[in-house]
């Protein structure tokens, strides 16, 4: 069962969403929130956290990016999914930026949200509709200066263990295939991968692995 929380200014959004997810068995609803400040307050007072909150970002009292870069940092487990009409790049740099881990139009189909939800608890995939992941390309083929420096991986101060986990998130594996090769709960990988992405001042894998190759930390 994946528990899931809805943040949504507008009531019909979120109830129209919430009852077509929860008619697939692996989906429950945990809580519907009006605005990011709504949402704090729910995830403080809940016994159980959502494993993924679908997070609008245009919002009264407090907005979406705001509120995901408050809550990636008091709750590292759960994944922020952004499901918004905005595709601007600004919006998009800052959601990630923030925490998030996908990025989804609203007029993609229930089905696709549900799937998106799915992917990020089963293998960590980072979800987003066609035409953000184009503009999520092309930010990242402009950016960043520092892919072209040279990076000295003693330098970092990762753990021993995150050294491994490294290694294999450059090898190509997933949460779940990690965990097993390691004898740890995909829980425990995630929480690494956090780690690693905040050392090396990145937000996924794809970064993580050119920054490999780009210093040859591993033999390709």
């Amino acid at each position: 069962m994946i528990n899931v929380g809805i943040v949504d200014d507008k009531q019909y959004n979120r109830v129209s969403l919430s009852e077509k997810m929860q008619e697939d068995d692996m989906i429950k609803i945990l809580f519907l929130a009006s605005n990011g400040e709504d949402c704090l307050a729910k995830l403080k007072e809940s016994k159980i956290l959502p494993d993924v909150i679908l997070m609008d970002i245009d919002m009264p009292v407090l907005n979406g990016i705001e509120t995901v870069n408050i809550a990636h940092e008091v709750y590292p487990s759960i994944k922020f999914l952004m499901l918004t009409v905005f595709d601007d790049d600004e919006k998009i740099f800052e959601a990630i930026k923030a925490g998030a881990v996908g990025y989804l139009l609203k007029d993609e189909n229930t089905l696709t949200i549900i799937e998106s939800v799915k992917q990020i608890i089963e293998n960590g995939a980072a979800p987003m509709s066609p035409r953000i992941a184009r503009k999520a390309l092309n930010l990242l083929m402009q950016a960043d200066l520092k892919f072209n420096k040279d990076v000295d991986l003693e330098k970092i101060k990762l753990t021993e263990r995150e050294k491994d986990i490294l290694k294999l998130i450059v090898d190509g594996l997933e949460y779940r295939a990690i965990a097993d090769k390691l004898f740890i709960s995909p829980n425990t990988v995630r929480t690494h991968f956090g780690n690693i992405y905040e050392k090396l001042h990145v937000c996924n894998k794809a970064q993580v692995i050119k920054l490999a190759i780009k210093n040859r930390w591993f033999i390709f």
